[in-house]
């Protein structure tokens, strides 16, 4: 594949360009240590104290467990349950809110779907003051055409729509990733940041099968990391800097002599260098807090804790790397 970007005016970075790969690999190096349980885990003050998700999306905890019970249980999912239980998942984002659904519904399938059911276990959660929804990110409440006062009806329903509408089929049929994101785009309170979110989702599943490298969209994070490290873009989108920062990626850590442990042999992709744009953004407020543009965000409000539960690690059979994973590790 030939880097357009590459032949166009040279981009001019900042120093934190530099640190973002020196993130990268003190990241991955960090998960490394926490999968051996080899204390400490980092040597970053930084990265030691606060949370930051992990170099490869799919290694972080919710994508795991997105992955190994939601996408890859005890049977096979067809193309309407795959997209099904993926919107269902990511939407709440928040693995008690599933488990809680399973416990008071059952098994979770489009089959067995009635609103009522799914209103009923929420709204008593709600009620019961716990929280349904992950702070890891902002979800859209409320549409024209959506507009109950609690979001959780809006979003049970625009799946319904989704679904009503054959978009597991549609997605299923489409010839580009780029297609299948603007087929999600096309729905209410669904914006680039959470189509994106979706497609990287179903496409760790049986019903998509397009390469991590055929298409990014940078979300609101990696924007304010990308402006801190190429001030100048020369004309180039975001999604053109993150695919020249993921296919110069071994000649970018060459060059600083950095040693990068990649995901058993798996290069980063295009949504693991967009969401490490998003991280350095948050790291450089503490780390190098000359980078913060006036009346920016200045510190991290998340606190890493340690889980007392061991790592282990599954990733879509797809990849091709479970088997390079030790036995030691391996969740499957």
């Amino acid at each position: 594949m030939i880097d357009i970007v590459s032949i166009r005016a040279p981009l001019r970075p900042t120093a934190l360009y530099d640190a973002y790969w020196r993130f990268a690999a003190e990241r991955q190096r960090t998960f490394y240590r926490r999968l051996a349980n080899e204390r400490p885990f980092s040597d970053d003050p930084v990265i030691s104290r606060h949370r930051f998700t992990n170099a490869y999306r799919a290694a972080d905890r919710v994508s795991q467990y997105l992955i190994r019970h939601v996408l890859y249980g005890a049977a096979p999912l067809d193309a309407t349950d795959a997209f099904f239980r993926t919107l269902l998942f990511r939407t709440f984002n928040k693995i008690g809110t599933w488990q809680l659904l399973e416990a008071r519904v059952g098994p979770l399938s489009w089959s067995r779907y009635r609103f009522d059911k799914y209103d009923r276990a929420l709204s008593a959660a709600l009620g019961a003051r716990q929280r349904i929804y992950s702070a890891a990110y902002i979800m859209p409440s409320r549409s024209a055409q959506f507009d109950s006062q609690r979001k959780h009806r809006n979003h049970l329903r625009i799946i319904e729509l989704m679904m009503a509408e054959s978009v597991p089929q549609r997605i299923a049929d489409a010839s580009s990733a780029e297609q299948a994101f603007m087929i999600l785009r096309s729905y209410p309170l669904i914006g680039d940041f959470l189509g994106y979110q979706f497609l990287t989702d179903l496409n760790y599943g049986p019903l998509l099968t397009f390469s991590e490298m055929d298409f990014v969209v940078a979300g609101p994070g990696a924007l304010g990391g990308i402006a801190k490290c190429f001030p100048d873009a020369a004309g180039r989108t975001a999604a053109d800097i993150i695919r020249h920062v993921a296919l110069s990626q071994d000649e970018e850590f060459a060059r600083r002599g950095i040693d990068f442990q990649s995901l058993w042999g798996r290069p980063l992709q295009l949504i693991d260098c967009q969401n490490l744009f998003c991280e350095v953004d948050k790291y450089s407020r503490v780390a190098y807090p000359e980078f913060t543009p006036p009346l920016g965000r200045t510190r991290i409000k998340q606190v890493y804790r340690v889980s007392p539960e061991p790592l282990r690690m599954w990733f879509p059979p797809k990849w091709r790397i479970n088997h390079r994973i030790p036995k030691a590790l391996l969740a499957k």
